[in-house]
């Protein structure tokens, strides 16, 4: 039995003692006994599920054939937990799983992921991070992940010092170094889209009608104000997209012109307390 205590008090981060009641009471059924620390887990976690967790990490886990990465944000209630020791592994963990995870790709839904089991081992991502809840003491929500897998390109990482901001990119061409360069422009410019064609529908026509309404409060003859919208536009799309952005280490550039022939393919990008 201390095998499986030793191996359920691992996978659960429950104490010995719960870990030996519940083997017990499953009568040595570790897939059972699990399912009964979740349930007397569950009970403490619910009473932190109501906390709003607004703090927490980002982590990123990088393949070593640089083909394929994983990005987590799991959010936490205070800084105190988020330099935790064990929470930071808990994020590094999830990380890992996300990138290994050949099913999935691209932003993936929190319900899918928290229903796989985590890593090799037979507990949910769900299950343990509910055992964490227990363990460490505050509410924590994943909140969201995503997995970039590249065929012909690479998939670089960059988490900022702070290990609040994080980013994915997938880029075809270049080095690792432009790859680095795109990565770490993305965290500091908050861009939204890739290029223009990405911008959703909805939001340009709420820029647009907001342009509009400023220029007329303003002032301006109604026969020049679609002029004068199609002028801010283009800073809008400036600021928000991409391509179009002036590269934050050396602004007589756009990322455009910085990735010359290079593509870049997709980016993600996690911020806490940010959506």
């Amino acid at each position: 039995m201390m095998e499986s205590i030793k191996k359920l008090r691992e996978m659960t981060g429950a104490g010995m003692m719960d870990v030996k009641k519940a083997l017990t009471d499953a009568g040595g059924d570790e897939e059972k006994a699990v399912a009964l620390l979740r349930e007397r887990g569950i009970v403490k976690a619910a009473k932190k599920a109501d906390r709003e967790a607004t703090d927490g990490l980002v982590r990123a886990f990088v393949a070593a054939d640089g083909k394929t990465a994983g990005l987590v944000e799991i959010n936490s209630e205070t800084d105190f937990v988020a330099r935790n020791a064990d929470f930071q592994k808990l994020v590094a963990d999830f990380a890992q799983h996300v990138a290994q995870n050949a099913n999935v790709d691209g932003t993936i839904e929190i319900e899918t992921l928290s229903s796989q089991k985590f890593l090799d081992q037979e507990i949910s991502l769900g299950d343990h991070l509910a055992a964490n809840i227990s363990k460490i003491g505050e509410n924590l929500v994943l909140h969201r992940a995503a997995r970039f897998s590249s065929a012909s390109g690479m998939v670089v990482s960059y988490v900022h010092q702070n290990d609040k901001i994080g980013v994915l990119v997938e880029i075809e061409g270049g080095d690792a170094v432009l790859a680095k360069d795109v990565a770490l422009h993305i965290a500091a410019e908050r861009p939204r889209y890739l290029s223009r064609d990405e911008v959703n529908t909805d939001d340009l026509e709420k820029e647009k009608e907001i342009l509009t309404n400023k220029a007329l409060n303003e002032g301006k003859p109604a026969n020049i104000v679609e002029k004068i919208v199609a002028g801010q536009l283009a800073k809008f799309y400036e600021e928000n997209v991409l391509l179009e952005q002036k590269f934050v280490k050396d602004n007589d550039k756009t990322i455009k012109a910085l990735v010359g022939a290079a593509k870049i393919v997709r980016f993600a990008r996690f911020e806490i307390g940010n959506k």
